[in-house]
């Protein structure tokens, strides 16, 4: 198996059309030395996408980076088990602007490599950082840089249950206030007077009750804060896009200048070619006229 983890770790570092090539050669060595098992491995090896292959090179590039993502992931997980949405506001958008700032350093990377990310691909690295951070086995590839492939889309911690008992925690500013002394505060702490014994049915549902309650406003926090991140992701893919046809539109402004100056140039060429002609038609016809006349002779 180690021998498998480094040739996978080498050929994963491969830009995605030098993959195939190296990966057959590795599995036909394999086989020449009697691992056949070993070259069933490698051969079994899928090729990247260039978006997966973005996503290894980030990795690669910058181990820290990449751990820091998935103790935010942990971070999310966490406040979806205690129903804590305050935290999950905050940790939800650092998680936005930090894989979009991750993906388009994913494209510099790329780019350094010689191939370049589309907006289209850009999203798409987007995409599988997302689901990284939901996905502890690919997780584990990608902070090693040898994702074969692109996680399946995921939105939230759907598979994160709530501890048991938990209840959606308060927003800081209102805990706050419920810590602040007032009226109300006075009032429950003078002496209570001991209520009268609830029938025994009563008891039995207000567990229940407050259960159902709490179970209902955890689907709604959860519900707003996929809504949130949709928006955000939105948002961030919008603003992608704009750069990428921005910088498109500036390439394609210098492109057009050049041509324009290459234009000039041959309608330049081609004005003096026309001059040339003129005069050659000239001479040619100053020529025949002369050998005519020396022939009348």
């Amino acid at each position: 198996m180690a021998d498998i983890d480094a040739v996978a770790a080498e050929l994963y570092g491969l830009r995605p059309e030098e993959f195939t090539a190296a990966r057959d050669a590795h599995a036909a060595a394999a086989r020449k030395a009697g691992r056949r098992a070993e070259a069933k491995d490698i051969a079994a090896l899928h090729k990247p996408t260039l978006a997966v292959w973005a996503a290894n090179r980030l990795a690669r590039a910058d181990a820290d980076k990449a751990g820091r993502l998935l103790e935010l992931g942990e971070g999310l997980r966490e406040a979806h088990r205690t129903l804590s949405g305050e935290e999950l506001r905050k940790l939800s958008h650092q998680q936005h602007v930090v894989i979009a700032a991750m993906a388009g350093e994913a494209r510099r990377l790329a780019g350094e490599a010689g191939l370049d990310l589309s907006a289209v691909v850009q999203r798409e690295v987007e995409q599988i950082l997302r689901s990284v951070l939901a996905d502890p086995e690919a997780a584990g590839a990608w902070v090693r840089g040898v994702l074969a492939k692109a996680p399946p889309p995921a939105v939230g911690f759907a598979d994160v249950a709530p501890e048991p008992g938990a209840t959606p925690r308060p927003p800081m500013a209102e805990a706050e206030r419920e810590r602040e002394p007032g009226p109300e505060r006075e009032r429950e702490s003078e002496p209570k007077r001991e209520p009268k014994p609830k029938p025994k049915r009563e008891r039995e549902s207000k567990p229940k009750a407050d259960a159902r309650e709490a179970e209902r406003t955890r689907r709604r926090a959860e519900l707003a804060e996929e809504v949130l991140a949709r928006a955000e992701t939105e948002r961030a893919q919008a603003r992608t896009g704009l750069e990428a046809l921005d910088e498109e539109i500036g390439l394609l402004e210098a492109r057009l200048e050049r041509a324009r100056e290459e234009r000039e140039r041959l309608a330049a060429a081609a004005e003096a070619a026309d001059r040339r002609h003129r005069e050659a038609v000239r001479e040619a016809k100053a020529a025949r006229a002369a050998a005519r006349k020396a022939g009348d002779r």
